[in-house]
């Protein structure tokens, strides 16, 4: 495996520069957000929980479904069971079928693209998920011992793949450390965003588990930061203490033609190139000039769009498109 560090002054690096939003989208989605998917059917998904759930926007960003979570008012007394406990990922298959990663109900529930739940698979505390080709889909969970599992299209755990880094002697608190975020790109790769590492990393696998490479931020700029993450991690080892740390990477975003990935580090945005070098760093802003901590980004041909909890969901234009 091939470890791409980007260290300060590469000649790949750009100048830090300021990156402002042309506008909000989507408004009525702002608190909860927790997953921003385009479909190869052109539609768009998005998930906030626990309000109001799931929705698909078509091509001219119309919404055309909703699947809720919590019934709200008076329909609440008479709502039946929710088709979505607490929903914590999603992402849309060629077929236009739909998957969410369930942690409320310890399931990933797959819709029809009507919204028709069509089956159930139980996993424990799903918490990040990516949709494969024949039917598969890969789920990152908080506890099992691989990075990843596999399910087929009859829900069966086919194969499982990636191993935690050893950053803490505790398996609860190992493993706590080494959640991550999944995105995808046309290829069939799956990226695997590290949540918490002390240094940012992304690892890239094929569709059977073999890895190709990490993308790793290593600039002199980071070395505090993980300096202090390291010290964190030790001090809650020493003591003991349920797993509580400060996210490292908020946000992982790919670009599906030509598989750059784009990583937010809370109000950081930084751009790699498809063998991992570092392009540019940027710092995000609404229109109105208020910081964005982003935790979802979607990379599409001539914009970005990145959303925040609870601020929403904001619309830029690509920057490497703008000054290539």
């Amino acid at each position: 495996m091939c470890l791409l560090a980007c260290a300060a002054g590469s000649v790949f690096a750009q100048v830090e520069d300021d990156l402002t939003a042309k506008r909000r989208v989507f408004p009525g989605v702002g608190p909860g957000l927790r997953a921003l998917r385009r479909g190869t059917n052109g539609k768009l998904y998005i998930l906030a929980s626990p309000s109001p759930g799931l929705l698909v926007f078509d091509a001219q960003d119309k919404q055309i479904l909703s699947i809720g979570e919590l019934a709200i008012g008076p329909a609440a007394a008479k709502a039946e069971k929710s088709l979505i406990t607490f929903g914590e990922d999603c992402d849309t298959d060629a077929a236009g079928n739909i998957y969410v990663a369930d942690r409320g109900a310890n399931l990933i529930q797959v819709f029809s693209p009507d919204g028709t739940l069509l089956r159930s698979i139980p996993v424990k505390a799903p918490v990040s998920i990516a949709a494969m080709a024949e039917g598969e889909v890969a789920v990152g969970t908080l506890r099992e011992p691989h990075l990843l599992e596999v399910f087929d299209k009859s829900g069966r755990d086919v194969r499982e793949f990636g191993d935690p880094e050893p950053i803490a002697d505790r398996v609860d608190l190992n493993r706590y450390l080494n959640i991550g975020q999944l995105a995808t790109d046309a290829q069939g790769h799956i990226y695997y965003a590290f949540a918490y590492l002390p240094e940012p990393t992304v690892r890239q696998f094929d569709r059977l588990g073999y890895g190709h490479e990490d993308i790793q931020y290593t600039a002199l700029d980071a070395w505090p930061a993980a300096q202090a993450a390291r010290k964190e991690i030790d001090r809650q080892e020493r003591r003991g203490d349920p797993p509580s740390l400060r996210r490292t990477v908020t946000g992982v975003g790919v670009d599906r033609e030509n598989g750059e990935v784009w990583l937010a580090l809370y109000d950081t945005l930084l751009h790699f190139d498809k063998d991992g070098n570092r392009r540019a760093t940027y710092k995000i802003y609404t229109p109105q000039g208020a910081r964005l901590d982003a935790n979802v980004i979607l990379v599409e041909k001539d914009r970005l769009l990145i959303g925040s909890d609870p601020l929403g969901i904001y619309e830029f234009a690509r920057p490497d498109k703008i000054n290539p």
